[in-house]
């Protein structure tokens, strides 16, 4: 039992290490689209809550999102992102990872899994918000109608991303589920 117990706690240490590390080499990559750039970041962030559950969700997403802030420059805003990063793996986890390790993925749980991944998505457009309002109006010493102005030239590419996740992130876990389930390791979530 304990022997078990200590394998599964091993495996979820490396997958959480796993995501964390291709959340964070994904921010390098970007899509132009409309003014904006489309990332895979927060996709991949709803997918370790769907798998991993809320805690290790939160701590795949956050840890990756983390250490790409840490490595561009952007220092105590790492802690933030951090928590509003992490968030999405959090609240996906919280929302959907019970449907998503039911025996069998039926249109309930489906929607279940999506509707988990459009929370911890549009979660984090919220707290992104917040984080531009908080810092507009503190850090920056920028004015009420600036902040604001700021907070909706970054909505838009916000939302398009929260879109992109929300639809992304179901498509990966269900090409991933059935995989890890084939070679035995699902069970072990």
């Amino acid at each position: 039992m304990t022997q078990t117990r200590n394998r599964n706690q091993t495996l979820r240490i490396c997958f959480i290490g796993m995501m964390a590390a291709i959340i964070f080499v994904l921010y390098y990559f970007r899509i132009p689209f409309m003014g904006t750039s489309l990332h895979l970041t927060n996709s991949l962030c709803v997918l370790a809550g769907l798998l991993f559950g809320p805690a290790a969700g939160f701590m795949a997403a956050g840890i990756g999102s983390f250490l790409f802030d840490i490595v561009s420059g952007y220092g105590i805003e790492s802690l933030i992102t951090f928590v509003s990063k992490g968030a999405i793996g959090l609240i996906a986890g919280f929302i959907g990872y019970s449907a998503a390790h039911r025996d069998s993925i039926s249109s309930k749980n489906h929607f279940t899994i999506v509707l988990a991944s459009v929370s911890g998505a549009f979660a984090y457009v919220l707290l992104y918000m917040l984080k531009t309002f908080v810092m507009g109006l503190t850090v920056r010493g920028l004015t009420m109608d600036a902040t604001i102005a700021s907070m909706l030239s970054k909505l838009p590419g916000s939302v398009i991303n929260a879109i992109f996740a929300s639809i992304i992130a179901p498509v990966f876990f269900n090409a991933i589920r059935p995989a890890l389930r084939h070679i035995g390791i699902w069970e072990h979530f």
